[in-house]
């Protein structure tokens, strides 16, 4: 009956029970111990390649204070403003995503360049962090990014590896908590994955998120495999946009959900629309690079109009 409670309470902060923790740290060190020799082979292949500029480049500047806007930056990194608003999910901008060493990033580079620099994005009201895997929290553009007038929502236990005191707020969530940040509410979802930054620190938590303001809701799943979690937003009403990630599923479907089951994940939310991440920026698995975005158009069927990005630097808007 304790073990029950337990279990119940380390799921509501958002943290898997002692058992799933232990199971997550064994999927973890199998993942990490099979990706480690392709990571070595990659980031020597890599010393000479070239960044491939991104394909569109968006103005985020020139949006108004009104209506839904994205851009896909690249990854995971999506900058959105609603009414104004605006909120940058799981920034990376660099040209390196890893462990930093003084002022080096040791890790894998990017394929295609992030579509607007430091300098090109507004002001940022809101920093969106999923979860602390370094392709998704990148300290280097974090540090960049600090300011007084910029908020955080990030995952339980991961604020430790952020200089707190340099932004606005830093918040915690879990699974089914909420925070109010500005005119956004926002509500951390339970997700299929893990946070482990390390081999060691299993104990991070793991997110996506449901945004919503007055006029629009929005889904960021960050990053998932396969999960029902989504279902029981639809009941709260219609979602406007999901942002769900849709690569690095070969070999790693465990943790990674594939195109259709993405689909089927933005259809779960009652999404109206779906931008399609984690895909054509790093090069972290096995499928050939166009695959994943052209599998999901295939799952979208008659209703290719509903995908909203399909390249890097893309952009959309909705009143």
């Amino acid at each position: 009956m304790l073990a029950g409670k337990l279990s119940r309470s380390a799921a509501k902060r958002g943290c898997p029970p002692r058992k799933s923790r232990l199971v997550q740290l064994a999927g973890a060190a199998r993942f990490a111990s099979a990706a480690a020799p392709q990571f070595v082979r990659r980031v020597q292949d890599d010393r000479r390649r070239k960044v491939t500029p991104a394909p569109f480049s968006p103005h985020p500047k020139n949006w108004p204070d009104n209506g839904l806007h994205a851009a896909w930056l690249g990854h995971s990194t999506v900058l959105l403003k609603l009414d104004g608003f605006t909120i940058l999910t799981d920034p990376v901008l660099g040209e390196r995503c890893g462990v930093r060493m003084g002022p080096v990033t040791v890790g894998l580079k990017r394929l295609v360049a992030a579509a607007v620099s430091r300098h090109e994005l507004p002001h940022i009201d809101l920093i969106l962090l999923s979860h602390a895997h370094f392709d998704h929290f990148d300290l280097a553009t974090l540090r960049a990014l600090e300011g007084s007038g910029t908020r955080v929502v990030t995952a339980k236990n991961t604020s430790d590896l952020l200089r707190v005191k340099r932004y606005q707020s830093v918040h915690e969530l879990g699974w089914e908590e909420r925070v109010r940040v500005g005119p956004a509410s926002i509500l951390g979802i339970q997700v299929n994955h893990w946070g482990a930054r390390l081999h060691s620190d299993v104990h991070r938590g793991y997110n996506g998120y449901l945004i919503e303001t007055e006029r629009h809701r929005v889904v960021f799943g960050g990053d998932t495999a396969l999960t029902d979690s989504f279902r029981s937003i639809r009941a709260s009403g219609p979602v406007d946009l999901a942002i769900l990630p849709i690569g690095a599923y070969d070999p790693w479907i465990r943790v990674h959900c594939n195109p259709e089951q993405a689909w089927r994940m933005g259809s779960d939310c009652g999404a109206e629309h779906l931008l399609p991440v984690h895909h054509q920026t790093f090069r972290l698995s096995r499928e050939p690079y166009f695959e994943p975005v052209e599998r999901f158009l295939e799952a979208a069927g008659s209703h290719p109009d509903r995908v909203v990005t399909t390249r890097i630097g893309q952009e959309w808007s909705r009143d």
